[in-house]
């Protein structure tokens, strides 16, 4: 065991690279055992991961204080998503109150044909996530509506989630008001326009790969009663105000996002004003019912089991329980980090990385790691993202090469890590367990595999590395 005395608050103890990946081992089995083969709920895996993790290091002889600055620094990087949960819990609430998502509902039961609806999805899910930059709000909104009406036609809603989630990611991932498009570009030092331009090479033909798989799987779907569609939407009608004028806060969210208001008041705003908007058409409503609905969620009386079903849902309350697993996978991700376990396993991979290919594939592997490791896609542009960099310079490669990565390895990846950030928050918004949904998440699946093999085309150019950062 090799000791170090730098200061009275650094680790006794160096966890090298064997010991780092036998120590992910155990943790993934943990974690995976339980989740993907028993499909139970990921909070208790990784409750107890955590606890194993901090007593081993406590045994390896890192400081207790140590250890829970650890805990606390993974917390910090996640205090924004978890209050981004909460918010979007409110959201969800409020919008049925006002009518907006049943008025989505409505309008889109009257132009979705059966054989067209997931390729229709998907396409409406893309655009809304470049126009406000958030695939969170696209799938707690538009994701929403579309649950419901897939379910009304008869279609397995874990493909459904599937095409949201897919059209949610690859919209707000070529979007310029994506926080994590940003992000990755401002880890790579380089304009957004720069980025997004290397970020359209991958992601426009696993769109195109996407729009024809879901195509050819819609086109396979049964003929549904127009019957069921019908008393749907009578339901809709008798039960909420279904009007053009419920759209306002969809409008609103679009505008506060193209004037880059961040996402947690924009999310308020869009709350605050659906409540208005609510209480001007039903004046009636009193404030105790109001603020039940923003802490408890909305709950429908329509009379129609399914519509209620569907339409009794948000609140802060229904995300409670996504926010525990939030915070045991941030804690457990700071101790990772705070152990240099994670940072063990990135240098050893940047000090064998020689050829652009190995150097691309190195840093999604990374990308992928940190998703599942850690669970917060801001952790997994940013760790490898300032890890890489000096290996991509020193080969002389562009920038937008590495900031490609970690929008589609770091970003899309999350979604479809079943105890993520995006993930829990997928799941818990459209009510449906991950394992459903993931499979049928075509494009982070398909962006991963184009970026590894655009990686690999790329050739050292000609000039010094040093020329080549003067370009960029």
């Amino acid at each position: 065991m090799k000791t170090i005395n730098k200061s009275k608050n650094s680790p006794e103890s160096v966890i090298g690279f064997s010991e780092s990946l036998l120590i992910l081992g155990v943790i993934l089995c943990i974690l995976g055992y339980p989740i993907i083969f028993k499909h139970q709920e990921p909070q208790a895996p990784l409750f107890i991961s955590f606890v194993l993790l901090a007593v081993y290091g406590r045994i390896r002889g890192f400081k207790w204080d140590t250890i829970m600055n650890g805990m606390r620094h993974g917390l910090r990087a996640g205090v924004d998503p978890l209050i981004i949960f909460l918010s979007i819990g409110v959201l969800i609430a409020t919008w049925i109150f006002s009518g907006t998502i049943p008025t989505i509902m409505y309008f889109g039961f009257e132009i979705i044909s059966v054989k067209f609806f997931l390729p229709t999805v998907f396409i409406v899910c893309t655009l809304v996530g470049v126009a406000c930059g958030s695939s969170f709000t696209t799938v707690s909104t538009m994701g929403i509506a579309f649950i419901g009406i897939g379910a009304t036609l008869k279609i397995n809603p874990g493909l459904t989630a599937g095409v949201i989630v897919s059209g949610a990611f690859c919209g707000s991932n070529i979007s310029p008001l994506s926080g994590t498009t940003n992000l990755a570009a401002s880890v790579g030092e380089i304009s957004i326009y720069k980025h997004i331009k290397s970020l359209l090479t991958t992601d426009i033909p696993a769109w195109a790969i996407c729009l024809i798989l879901y195509t050819f799987l819609g086109l396979n779907s049964k003929n549904v009663s127009l019957g069921a569609v019908h008393q749907m939407m009578a339901g809709l009608q008798n039960g909420f105000w279904i009007s053009g004028w419920a759209l306002l806060p969809v409008l609103l969210l679009i505008v506060l996002a193209i004037f880059q208001v961040p996402a947690i008041p924009s999310l308020g705003l869009g709350s605050l004003f659906a409540v208005v908007l609510g209480w001007l058409h039903a004046p009636k409503t009193s404030l105790t019912t109001i603020t039940n609905t923003i802490m408890t969620g909305y709950v429908s009386h329509t009379g129609d089991k399914t519509i209620d079903t569907l339409l009794s849902k948000g609140g802060i309350s229904s995300m409670l329980t996504s926010l525990a697993l939030i915070i045991f996978a941030l804690a457990l991700g700071g101790l990772l980090i705070k152990f240099n376990i994670i940072s063990a396993i990135i240098n050893h991979l940047t000090g064998i990385v020689k050829t652009p290919g190995r150097l691309a594939f190195s840093t999604v592997l990374t990308c992928i790691g940190v998703n599942l490791l850690v669970g917060e896609h801001y952790l997994a542009i940013i760790l490898p993202g300032q890890s890489f960099l000096p290996s991509f310079d020193k080969l002389g490669l562009k920038r937008v090469d590495l900031t490609r990565i970690l929008n589609d390895a770091g970003a899309a990846v999350n979604a479809i890590v079943p105890w993520s950030v995006s993930g829990v928050f997928i799941a818990s918004t459209l009510q449906i367990n991950p394992l459903s949904f993931i499979p049928w998440a075509f494009f982070p699946f398909l962006v991963t595999i184009l970026t590894v093999i655009a990686g690999m085309l790329v050739k050292v150019p000609a000039q010094s590395p040093a020329a080549n950062l003067a370009t960029e």
